[in-house]
């Protein structure tokens, strides 16, 4: 009788396996293959040669891939692309925001192990936790929930407020790698501070270093609606000036998700594809601060009773907004507009540095009988409370008054419906940081009579989540009207009068509350202003090739007509630097243009980005990147 094979040495062939896996910028050194691509090994016998047909040898794998896209362009940027943009700014003004995912950089994928490891699904059964982890449904909203740290000791600290002083300003931060090793290097301690893009942002970096398909979604005017009844309620005291919502309804000036592409089995046929996952703690979802994945297509659809958290990510493409003037006891119903919410969802486009509007991936064209229709199939979804255990357990719906609620017939009633006359802002100059805000209210008289008009005009600070500050500006404009008759009201914010008032996020909100003499009406317009700071330029000085020096300029400036201090530049760029460069800049004089110059040596070839910061005791961000080729 032959004796058995005895295995002496098994050969992984990792260096060959992993390029041909699109793995060996992570190891060259470890296995690391994906899922449904064939992979070698060799065996090497210690007793005698294997003989065919006499010795068989039977290997077992299950390998199924819920996460293919069949395009080979978007596998390049949703899986492999290690730099991207996340869009920043409001509605009218729409600002790439350079970052670094840097999935494949050294320790990465040790952190994204340890991180599902630290979880409370592992820590509560760990076997079971394993056991599902080929689930790209399960694994999504395990990292959503480890991502942000109300629940456990997850990657970051979420805050919204004005101070960041035992931390960084989220502001700042301008890749993921620094924020995963200092979680690692901590003790898995959570990285202080993240907002919702710099959750965002590591939520993509960790999907993708696991394989997933990846993108980061920003969703402008983007509702936060916490009572489930799809109306975001806005109120306002009689300068204009938004009062702090004591339901806490809101309407974030931008809001940043991730979709993650991948079969949904658990649903019914026709909601796989991109998936909506956000890890910012904003409700629940089955006792966890995590949201989703959602699929896209029933978000579209109205398919709000479907798993996971669907309705909450409908509401915040969706919701109507309701304004309501809040004047002595008393509250004023404004007006209800339906198209605030949900505007220029936009991501990176595919291998292009390119904004890709996907608005019409979520929501029927603004207006529509469809987009009525579809939110109509909502509410009565959320009202008949189908499926309670997939809705956010914090967020359940409460019955709507016929008289708020939206119907086929009868498009959201506008101020100029009922009072004829038209209010609305212009800017005269483009708004950057340091200069003044020239601005002027264009008042329109839609009727043939003659109209009197008292304006309240106020401008306050905001916060990134919509939460108001105090005015810092107030006026008052009295406008009369011929028939048909158009007017302008300049109006000027000097820099003296908004500067020690401004948060770190850069937002005035401009609002004016009109009322014609004789009549109950009132008209309300509002505007909000980004201001912009100069880019850092960054020029990339001869060739770059892998392993020889490269020299790096990066040429930053003041803004500011005053004295600014504590200036730090920060440079990062995965491929080109194994940590982020941090330089001391110190003292800046006003609007004083300065450059340095950087040494590095890249060690991974192919299209790469680098990034920089610069902050100051007055700025936290102004930023510049430049794409650079490294050849071999």
């Amino acid at each position: 009788m032959v004796e058995g094979l005895e295995v002496a040495l098994t050969d992984l062939q990792s260096s060959w396996n992993n390029v041909q896996h699109h793995t060996d910028e992570i190891s060259s050194s470890r296995l690391l293959v994906r899922r449904g691509q064939a992979f070698n090994i060799t065996l090497y016998f210690r007793n005698r040669a294997f003989q065919p047909g006499l010795d068989n040898i039977i290997f077992v794998t299950e390998t199924e891939d819920a996460v293919y896209l069949e395009s080979e362009p978007q596998r390049q940027e949703y899986v492999m692309n290690d730099y991207g943009f996340i869009y920043q700014g409001n509605k009218n003004w729409i600002r790439p925001c350079p970052w670094n995912y840097g999935q494949f950089e050294e320790n990465i994928i040790d952190i994204c192990l340890e991180l599902l490891d630290k979880s409370l699904n592992f820590q509560i059964d760990p076997a079971t936790d394993c056991a599902l982890r080929g689930s790209p449904v399960y694994i999504s909203r395990v990292v959503s929930a480890m991502i942000n740290s109300n629940d456990d000791n997850g990657v970051l600290n979420g805050n919204w407020g004005e101070n960041y002083s035992d931390g960084t300003n989220p502001t700042e931060w301008m890749g993921s790698v620094a924020i995963l090793k200092q979680w690692h290097a901590t003790g898995c301690q959570p990285v202080r501070y993240g907002q919702c893009w710099v959750f965002a942002a590591v939520t993509c970096t960790v999907m993708r270093c696991l394989g997933i398909p990846t993108r980061v979604i920003t969703n402008f005017n983007s509702g936060h609606d916490t009572d489930g009844n799809l109306i975001i309620d806005e109120y306002y005291d009689n300068t204009g000036r938004i009062l702090e919502n004591k339901k806490k309804d809101s309407v974030w000036n931008f809001h940043v998700w991730n979709e993650c592409w991948m079969a949904r089995n658990d649903l019914p046929p026709g909601f796989g594809g991109w998936q909506v996952l956000d890890a910012t703690p904003q409700e629940t979802s089955n006792g966890l601060y995590c949201c989703g994945p959602a699929s896209v297509r029933a978000i579209k659809e109205g398919e709000v009773d479907l798993n996971y958290d669907t309705a909450f990510a409908f509401s915040m493409v969706n919701a109507d907004c309701m304004a309501w003037l809040v004047f002595g006891g008393k509250e004023q119903k404004l007006h209800q507009d339906t198209s605030t919410v949900g505007n220029f969802i936009s991501t990176k486009s595919i291998q292009s540095d390119e904004r890709d509007d996907i608005t019409e991936n979520y929501k029927y064209r603004e207006g529509s009988l469809q987009e009525r229709q579809v939110f109509l199939k909502a509410l009565q979804k959320l009202k008949a409370g189908r499926s309670p255990g997939s809705l956010r357990t914090e967020s359940q719906p409460r019955s709507v008054p016929l008289s708020d609620s939206p119907s086929l017939a009868t498009p959201s009633l506008q101020p100029s419906d009922v009072v004829q006359v038209s209010l609305k802002f212009q800017l005269l100059d483009s708004p950057d940081m340091g200069q003044d805000i020239r601005f002027v209210l264009l008042a329109l008289n839609m009727s043939p009579q003659f109209k009197d008009l008292r304006v309240n005009l106020s401008a306050q600070s905001l916060l990134h989540d919509g939460s108001p500050l105090l005015p810092f500006w107030q006026d008052t404009a009295f406008i009369t009207l011929s028939p048909e008759e158009a007017k302008t009201y300049p109006c000027k914010i000097t820099y003296s009068q908004y500067s020690q008032y401004l948060s770190t996020d850069k937002l005035i909100r401009i609002s004016a509350l009109g009322e014609e003499k004789n009549s109950p009406e009132k008209i309300l317009v509002k505007k909000i202003i980004t201001l912009a700071y100069p880019s850092i330029v960054i020029n990339v000085l001869g060739a770059a090739i892998v392993n020889q020096p490269l020299s790096i300029q990066v040429v930053f400036s003041n803004p500011l007509s005053e004295q600014v201090e504590d200036c730090v530049l920060t440079v990062e760029g995965s491929g080109l630097f194994r940590r982020q460069q941090r330089v001391l800049i110190g003292v800046l004089k006003p609007h004083h243009r300065a450059s340095l110059t950087l040494e590095t040596i890249p060690f991974k070839s192919g299209q790469r980005q680098i990034q920089a910061n610069l902050r100051s005791n007055k700025f936290k961000d102004i930023k510049g990147y430049t794409n650079v080729y490294i050849g071999l």
